[in-house]
């Protein structure tokens, strides 16, 4: 079975992880940290989420990092699971709702994508076996100063 590992995380705690693909959204998109009354959300929120999906570029780029994913899993190597690591400032906001957005497509969480506006992409993978895992590396951790 064809694998993809979904990691989010925050370039102000530690590293990228390793993976075929690393997004950095740290320059282009909305961050929810600049306002005060969403500095201590999560894209647990859902006005976190909303804020992030409502970037103008944002559908356009999760788009294009399915038909790059899709790319991955289509290579002739599939022992080994196609990782990908969208990465923000903390891992909070923009990371983990893009990662949110990519786990409902790749699993055809029709609901989840319908929230986020990328039930269009989701629909092509309701039925596909494929094994997808998501994980928030710094979701929990404290917010960064900067």
């Amino acid at each position: 079975m064809t694998a993809l590992e979904i990691e989010s995380f925050g370039f102000g705690h530690q590293a990228a992880p390793d993976a075929h693909l690393v997004i950095d959204l740290r320059r282009h998109f909305r961050d929810p940290h600049i306002r005060l009354d969403m500095r201590q959300l999560t894209a647990h929120d859902a006005i976190v989420r909303e804020t992030v999906m409502n970037t103008p570029g944002i559908k356009q780029l999760l788009a294009g990092l399915v038909a790059a994913i899709e790319g991955f899993l289509a290579g002739p190597t599939q022992t080994v699971p196609v990782r990908v690591a969208p990465g923000c400032a903390g891992g909070r906001h923009r990371a983990a709702t893009v990662a949110l957005a990519l786990y409902a497509v790749f699993s055809g969480d029709l609901n989840v994508a319908a929230e986020l506006g990328v039930d269009d992409l989701a629909k092509a993978y309701v039925d596909r076996d494929l094994d997808v895992t998501l994980v928030h590396r710094d979701l929990d951790k404290p917010v960064i100063d900067r």
